[in-house]
């Protein structure tokens, strides 16, 4: 039987040491491991070229990120806190990540199998590019022609990688061609197939990125003045002990939210909408809003996600026109509940129409920090609404405000299982010392606080077990910021210690100690830090 085993693998592949002690399960091993690779293989071909086919027609949502989108919108609701806490920003790029991965090992297994079903990893590129097709035909942006045109290029390509590779490697039981392909003859094939499905994503992005810069930042765009602005407050002293700015620079903004894909929108076509229970819709365009009277102020933003402590929240100076006075173009009628806003990528959100009593910051903003709006924070205009989370008032990539009954419409993350209203809850966070960090004995401890449309009265420390001190407050622009704070402590003994932190706002609220989650609601609890004195 060994004989007959030998003669048989030497007829597909070089000779090999000691082929005389390899068992038959040993060779059909090595079949199944190459119908792995070919299978993965395959369908990374595949996958790359739908991606190439979407950077080339511009397709803003490519077959791979309209999985992931629909994924999203289907398993946000387990699966939020836990991305947002293990990958923090990073998320969508850990889901992408996962979705090919996910996708590559179903192609490897496909291939493991298919020395008895040669048709299954073609059949499993159908499926997915079927998959693809419809995930890109849901989006509001998609396109049917070419989300068909992706789906037929990546079955060709699919299909022909398959063919390829199984020739290189024929399934046990072929008949065997005078001088078949060899281990070597395999491993060239599937290298080659694999360094070009690579080339060829890598190439999908460099497309993209050419295709996408130009469409969605045009350059030239002239900011007109403000004619109101709330001047910013000196904060040096406060800034140079390693707590966080007053101001957040725009690079460094968090950015959470449900797009995989930065929507691309052309200004030139884009228009504001703003319909319902109006008097009268209206539309605007991009350099309508921007002759619009408009205003500059600073408004600190923060996620629903943000934990105790956490820095999904950030302060930056806006510009754009009130809310208010576009709605009073429109005429907001008496039953009106709800402002409903969508963006491009029909995402949505509402919150109370009550909530606009003209003391709120409440913005149609187009810029921040003195320059447009880049691509992945909202750009051409977004909702800025200081004192609600973002989940259910920041709205980027603006395209409709719709007026309705509290009732008739609910935004994205409210059918997800997280409220309808979302105040931010008074917070406060440690920036230094950092958790585990090593100090003198004489050292500062200080953060920041918010409750963006209330403000902050006063930061208090707790260190170990001793009494609450309060802390020294830099200067604000107003209530809508947060404000930074620090307390030098002197003469700590060595060892290990523990600094709490808690904030009293403008109308006299001490912070709660509950300690809550973020869902449904936003996370509550005081911010503490451990530390050690040496020396």
């Amino acid at each position: 039987m060994f004989e007959n085993v030998e003669i048989s693998d030497r007829s597909r592949c070089d000779p090999v040491p000691s082929v005389a002690a390899m068992t038959e399960e040993g060779v059909r091993l090595l079949s199944r491991r190459r119908g792995a690779v070919a299978g993965a293989v395959t369908v990374a071909a595949a996958l790359a070229a739908g991606e190439l086919v979407a950077a080339i027609t511009g397709v803003t949502e490519t077959p791979l990120l309209a999985v992931g989108s629909q994924f999203v919108d289907r398993f946000a609701a387990s699966l939020k806190e836990l991305a947002v806490a293990l990958f923090g920003t990073n998320d969508k790029a850990a889901l992408v990540i996962g979705t090919v991965a996910v996708t590559l090992v179903l192609g490897a297994v496909a291939g493991g199998i298919a020395r008895r079903a040669a048709w299954l990893v073609p059949a499993l590129v159908l499926v997915l590019s079927v998959v693809g097709f419809a995930s890109q035909v849901a989006d509001p942006r998609g396109s049917v022609p070419l989300a068909l045109l992706g789906a037929v290029v990546a079955n060709g390509v699919g299909f022909g990688t398959w063919r390829l590779l199984t020739r290189a490697a024929p399934r046990r039981g072929d008949n065997q061609a005078a001088a078949p392909p060899s281990r070597r003859d395999f491993l060239t094939v599937s290298g080659i197939a694999a360094t070009a499905a690579a080339g060829t994503a890598a190439l999908s992005r460099l497309v993209a990125g050419a295709t996408g810069g130009a469409s969605s930042m045009p350059d030239g765009i002239v900011l007109p003045e403000p004619p109101s602005t709330v001047p910013l407050p000196d904060t040096a002293a406060f800034d140079a002990e390693g707590i966080s700015p007053y101001v957040t620079a725009s690079e460094d903004f968090y950015r959470i939210d449900t797009a995989l894909s930065v929507p691309r929108v052309d200004v030139g076509t884009w228009r504001l909408r703003i319909e319902g229970l109006v008097e009268q819709p209206i539309e605007i365009d991009y350099e309508q809003l921007l002759a619009m009277p408009s205003v500059e102020q600073p408004v600190t933003l923060q996620c629903v996600s943000n934990q105790v402590g956490g820095d999904l929240v950030d302060n930056a100076v806006w510009q754009g026109v009130p809310l208010l006075d576009l709605l009073a173009q429109a005429g907001v009628q008496a039953s009106a509940e709800q402002l409903f806003s969508t963006s491009v990528d029909g995402w949505s959100c509402g919150f109370p129409v009550s909530v606009l009593d003209g003391e709120r910051t409440a913005l149609v903003a187009y810029a921040m920090n003195g320059e447009p709006l880049l691509p992945e924070h909202g750009f051409p205009v977004r909702l800025v609404v200081a004192g609600l989370y973002g989940y259910v008032s920041a709205t980027k990539w603006l395209e409709t405000i719709e007026l309705t009954t509290w009732d008739e419409r609910d935004g994205y993350w409210v059918p997800r299982g997280w409220a309808k209203e979302g105040p931010i809850k008074l917070a406060s966070r440690i920036d230094v010392p950092a958790q585990g960090a090593q100090i003198d004995a004489d050292t500062v401890i200080g953060g920041v606080a918010w409750l963006p449309g209330t403000g902050v009265r006063t930061v208090e420390i707790q260190v170990d077990d001793g009494p609450w001190q309060e802390c020294e407050l830099a200067s604000v622009a107003d209530g809508n910021t947060w404000v930074q704070w620090r307390l030098p402590v002197t003469g700590l003994a060595p060892g290990r210690h523990r600094a709490t932190v808690r904030a009293v706002d403008a109308e006299g609220n001490r912070q709660s100690v509950d300690v809550r989650p973020p869902a449904p609601d936003g996370a509550s609890g005081l911010h503490r830090r451990e530390f050690e004195v040496v020396g």
